[in-house]
């Protein structure tokens, strides 16, 4: 919105118990609004006022919900909005989309307890060693990601169909012994909980306003998928164009994610690094740029297997496909950086401090990896890599090729021109990103 409303929207947090669970606070926000605003259900839990005259303007939640809340709220500015969300708004509510929308300082937030917080006292869970995950609006290969043996995860289901979803995926994954909890409608005075396992569910359709219980158990041959990077090569479906798995951890320690960070992967291949930067932590964002419409096709199927459907995968050929796309805080050129351009344009893209990564197995690149090294400095390594292999009745050492990284991060400031320094410091030569102090 252009300008902010003249009195702060409420945001009130409501349960399935409705009025009777709210507290005093919450109930003097409801009772003072001119406007009350949330979904149908929600709205039906508020009960009339008595007093002639009184009753506020109740406004039903549209679908689809975002392209019209900026209008729904400029319509009613000055008034007193209060608006009604699922239990803590903040958490994966409506809360969190205000305060983004209209700035933190026009939302006033009276919370109520999660449904994690319900269901983690429901089933005597230590909140704090449980995994969250949302499934509302998400694939249900999102949870991939958070499925460990032996973990705890709680899954916010999307509807009924969610925990069908749910211990299908875990069945498929090699953890159809982990046990299920559904928990339906929490709170409320028709709360149920329900139990089986992964492999064995058979629970007609709950309520839809349920939370997904999973104690992980994995089966012993199931594959091991950690978080951090170097998942093993066949963890993803491939051609042969895939930065293997020792190279690959390598390369992701020097791109160096963060949380909410974004990668351009030019040249992706199979989309390992992609993948194993975007697995690094839910915020992660990632872009794969591949030509072959096999290929991609191929990065779009590892990354829902792997957990990170969200991966944007951008069919076309650098530098033309880089085009548009969002400023990345780090690039990947795992192919294509010989081609006239593509290492100008990723450079170009990257803002001060982000960083580039490039991969080398040919002296042609080499050679140009070399000539950019001098202008940029940043740090030129050979990295070379041996797995044991029979040799007749014996064992011996059988090398990959070795691969070439250059890796550099763009200045947080142009350097002074040399004509710019006067005085004594005209007689200083700044050092190269590569040279050690004295």
């Amino acid at each position: 919105m252009s300008d902010m409303p003249d009195a702060p929207v409420v945001v009130v947090g409501i349960g399935a118990d409705g009025w009777d669970g709210l507290s005093p606070a919450a109930r003097h926000e409801i009772l003072d609004a001119d406007v009350l605003m949330g979904s149908a259900r929600q709205l039906a839990l508020i009960p009339e006022r008595s007093t002639p005259g009184a009753e506020p303007e109740r406004v039903a939640w549209p679908s689809p919900l975002l392209p019209s809340l900026p209008g729904l709220l400029e319509a009613r500015r000055g008034r007193r909005v209060c608006v009604l969300a699922s239990g803590d708004p903040m958490f994966h509510g409506i809360g969190s989309t205000l305060a983004r929308l209209l700035g933190p300082s026009a939302v006033r937030v009276v919370p109520h307890p999660s449904s994690v917080t319900l269901a983690c006292a429901r089933l005597g869970w230590p909140a704090d060693q449980v995994d969250v995950v949302s499934l509302v609006g998400r694939p249900v290969e999102t949870l991939h990601p958070a499925v460990h043996d032996r973990r705890r995860v709680l899954v916010l289901s999307a509807g009924a169909d969610t925990p069908a979803r749910v211990a299908a995926l875990l069945t498929e994954r090699g953890y159809g012994q982990s046990p299920l909890t559904v928990l339906e409608h929490l709170g409320g005075p028709d709360e149920r909980i329900v139990s089986g396992t992964a492999s064995a569910w058979h629970i007609p359709r709950p309520h839809p306003l349920n939370i997904v219980a999973v104690e992980c158990r994995a089966a012993p041959d199931t594959p091991r998928l950690p978080r951090i990077p170097g998942l093993p090569d066949e963890a993803f479906e491939h051609d042969g164009q895939l930065t293997k798995r020792d190279i690959r951890a390598v390369t992701l320690s020097r791109l160096a994610p963060t949380p909410g960070e974004l990668l351009w992967d030019v040249g992706a291949g199979a989309g390992s690094i992609a993948i194993e930067w975007m697995r690094t932590h839910p915020a992660s964002r990632a872009v794969a740029i591949e030509n072959r419409p096999d290929r991609a096709a191929r990065i779009t199927r590892n990354a829902a297997a792997l957990g990170v459907p969200g991966l944007h995968v951008v069919t076309g050929t650098a530098p033309a496909a880089l085009h548009g796309l969002p400023t990345p805080d780090a690039v990947f050129i795992g192919g294509g950086a010989t081609r006239p351009g593509v290492m100008e344009a990723c450079w170009e893209a990257l803002p001060p401090g982000g960083r580039l990564v490039v991969n080398a197995v040919t002296l042609e690149l080499e050679a140009l990896l070399t000539t950019w090294y001098g202008r940029h400095g940043g740090d030129l390594a050979r990295i070379s890599a041996a797995h044991a292999s029979p040799i007749g009745g014996f064992t011996g050492w059988r090398s990959a090729m070795p691969v070439t990284i250059w890796t550099v991060a763009k200045p947080l400031a142009a350097p002074i021109p040399a004509d710019h320094i006067t005085g004594d410091a005209a007689t200083v030569r700044p050092a190269r990103a590569n040279e050690e102090k004295p």
